[in-house]
Parts: structure tokens; sequence; C-alpha cells
């Protein structure tokens, strides 16, 4: 008797660990997925903008950036523009490509060009932030002329190629994203593929103490009016036969010399960049707070250097 049930017992434990091991525990699919049939991935749906670029929203837009957009912007920070005269060399729609560490870039690029520029540029904007719900969407189609790409594939609702051709300038943020502690990072290759593909001049800019202005995690400018400088520099082109892959670092180094510029003079920097002993923007190989500390280190104003913003 007490061998049967040793036995009954032994036999029902291993009974209850075979059903276990075949019991559907979690909400995986008992089907492998390389045996499920294909299902093509649905299109997210994209936020239409060519509206943006009609007679009537130009008109508006041009009442909100003359107006709102610059008065509060020069209320809160001190731009200082300088190298506008590089623009006069461009008889053509071409690529305006900037460092990016802040939400203010974008104004302070809108509202440094000329007035005839900024009529005819239109911003690259992320699609997963601006255009994640209708209400953003229109209104940075509207106030900033934005387009939106997906960071991850590159795909365009609008390309910027299209909008080159009906005499755009385009403006592009390289690094993808706002840099995390106020230094440059990374350039990735759009920017030198378009450049390449449609045959344009890339205008660089250097926008430098707009994290110390306004960083990320920020929905404001921080107090005290910062000074913020904006440099605009020579446009570069391929050369013959150059590939994107190849203009890529050009364009890093032509933006890391004008941030150059803002620490000592052209010369200065022009002569390191001769000599190819320019420093790094990419900030010292150190902790984050000390990255930080160094990226908000206050921009100096220098009348020489730079015009007055009017």
């Amino acid at each position: 008797m007490g061998t049967n049930l040793v036995k009954f017992s032994k036999e029902t434990v291993r009974d209850v660990k075979q059903v276990a091991r075949g019991w559907r525990w979690g909400r995986r699919p008992q089907v492998p997925r390389s045996a499920e049939p294909f299902v093509i991935p649905k299109e997210t749906s994209v936020f239409p903008t060519k509206w943006a670029r009609t007679p009537a929203a130009i008109a508006l837009r041009e009442v909100v950036q003359k107006g709102a957009l610059n008065s509060v912007l020069r209320f809160e920070v001190n731009p200082q523009v300088s190298g506008l005269d590089a623009l006069t060399k461009v008889n053509e729609p071409c690529l305006i490509v900037a460092n990016h560490s802040s939400h203010l870039d974008t104004p302070l690029i809108l509202c440094t060009l000329p007035n005839a520029w900024r009529r005819k540029t239109a911003v690259a904007a992320a699609a997963d932030y601006f255009f994640d719900t209708w209400w953003r969407a229109t209104a940075s189609a509207i106030v900033f002329n934005t387009f939106p790409i997906e960071r991850r594939s590159g795909k365009l609702s609008s390309t910027p190629g299209d909008l080159l051709a009906d005499g755009w300038n385009v403006v592009v943020f390289p690094e993808g994203t706002r840099s995390q502690d106020g230094w440059m990072e990374r350039f990735r290759m759009g920017a030198a593929y378009l450049a390449v593909e449609h045959g344009v001049p890339i205008i660089p800019v250097g926008i430098k103490g707009s994290f110390a202005a306004m960083p990320r995690g920020r929905g404001w400018p921080v107090p005290g009016r910062p000074s913020v400088a904006v440099r605009y520099g020579d446009a570069l082109r391929p050369a013959p036969g150059e590939s994107a892959r190849d203009f890529a670092p050009r364009i890093s180094a032509a933006v890391s010399a004008l941030l150059d510029e803002e620490g000592s003079t052209w010369w200065e920097a022009r002569r390191r960049v001769a000599t190819g002993a320019s420093p790094s923007q990419s900030g010292p190989d150190a902790a984050r707070w000390r990255r930080v500390w160094e990226s908000t280190a206050p921009i100096k104003s220098n009348g020489d250097k730079r015009r007055a913003w009017k």
C-alpha cells in the first residue's frame, strides 16, 4: 500500500511538471514569429505642411515673426550676430546648418536672418516631438515654417529637395537632437547628402550661449537676459566628385571654427584651422557637471567682432 502511494505521488508530480512546462504562462504567442504571416507595418499619418507656405500663411508668419517672436526673443535674451556679410555672396537656395543645444536655436536663426532670407526659409523639425499633436504641429508650422522629419528613418513629409527646388532655404540641425550638456555632438550625414545630391551650398552657423540661456528641460529662458552669439560663416560647396561621407566632416569643422572664433578672434581661429590645431567643440573629457559648467560660461560682448542686433 505504502509503495503504491509513493509511486502515485511521484507520477503525479511528474505529470504536474510536464503540464507546467507546456502551459502558456505569459502573453507571448505560441507560434514563432518567423512562422507568422507577414503583415505590412501600418503607415503613420504625416502632418501636411504645404499650406504653411501659401501666401496667406507667409503673410501671417511675417506678422508673428517680426512682431511677437522678435519682441519676446529680444526681451528674454541678448542676441549678438556676426558674419551676415557671408550671405551676400550666395544667390541661390541653400542649407543653413547649425549646432543645436536649445529650443532657442531656431528662433535665433530666423530672427537674425535678413528679412528676404527669413521669408524664404523652412526648418526641418523632429516629427516625434513637434508633430505629435495637431495643435503643436500647426503652431510650429505657422510660426517657424517647419516640416516633419523622422529622426530615426530620415523619412520626410515634404522633402528638403523639393523645397530647395522651389527656392526655399532649409535649416537643418545635423546633430539630430539638442545637446545634453551644451557641447557639440557628432554630425550626421543628412545635410551633406542633401548638398551633394541637390548641388546646393551650405551656410554654417555657430550658436554659442543658447544652452546657458535655455537648456533642455526648461520651457522658458533663464532670467537676466543672457547674451547669445550667432555667427554665420562663408558658404561651403561640395567639391566635384566629393561624397557626402567626405563632405560631412568639413561641415562639422566649419561650425566648430565659428564657435572657436567666439572665444578668441577671427584671425586666431583661422590660424588654428590652417595648422589643424582648432580645439574640439565636443567638450572636455570630464564629468557631466564639469561639462555643463564650462558650456554655460557667459558670452562676452565684443563690439569689434560683431554688430549690435537691431
